[in-house]
């Protein structure tokens, strides 16, 4: 048995060079609200091979409902500690100082949905304790839609959560038609290498 034979007894060696996994790779409409669990959790850095680099929390949403999306992944990060540097940057320390705030609001609600455990404990959630008291607990995420055009001239889009909701809140789908674009990536809760486009850091996305 070869590592590359497939379940309908061919083989994956047979497969040229053109190869789409199919489905839409257009992000959900803005201002929906889907059914959704965290299936990764943890802290990272804005430079991965800076540990001392700004770091910020890293979560990955799966939908479970509506079924016209179940399955879909959307990236969201989360500068509850660190500043994020763009923000700063361009906007001063007091929009810094606003986005961490709403952070950690933002990261106290996604806690309270799933029980409470870490603003119970007080303490700064660990990757042990996020993952323990954050993960495969459903609750709705609203979804919002980004837009930008990146440095090589290309316009993109994606997800982000711009809200979150106790799990029996009504499901919609927004009828809000999608921004054009010439790419469209996976839904991403604000893009970047970890969520599909370059608006990461983008200051308009408050988390």
């Amino acid at each position: 048995m070869s590592f590359w034979d497939l379940s309908d007894g061919k083989t994956a060696a047979d497969t040229e060079k053109d190869f789409d996994v199919g489905g839409s790779m257009a992000p959900i409409p803005n201002n929906s609200d889907v059914l959704a669990i965290i299936d990764e959790v943890k802290w990272t850095n804005k430079n991965r091979d800076d540990k001392n680099s700004p770091a910020y929390i890293e979560l990955r949403w799966s939908v479970m409902a509506p079924e016209a999306v179940k399955g879909r992944k959307v990236f969201h990060k989360i500068w509850a500690t660190d500043f994020d540097p763009d923000v700063l940057s361009k906007k001063g320390e007091g929009k810094a100082f606003e986005k961490r705030d709403k952070a950690r609001r933002m990261l106290a609600a996604i806690d309270a949905n799933a029980g409470g455990n870490l603003t119970r404990n007080g303490e700064q959630p660990t990757n042990e304790t996020l993952t323990l008291h954050l993960s495969n607990k459903p609750m709705v995420i609203k979804l919002m839609v980004w837009s930008n055009r990146g440095s090589d001239g290309t316009d993109m889009a994606g997800n982000w959560v711009g809200a979150v909701s106790p799990s029996d809140k009504p499901l919609q789908i927004s009828n809000e038609p999608l921004p054009k674009t010439s790419q469209a990536p996976a839904s991403g809760g604000g893009g970047g290498t970890y969520g599909g486009g370059s608006s990461a850091d983008s200051d308009e996305i408050p988390f």
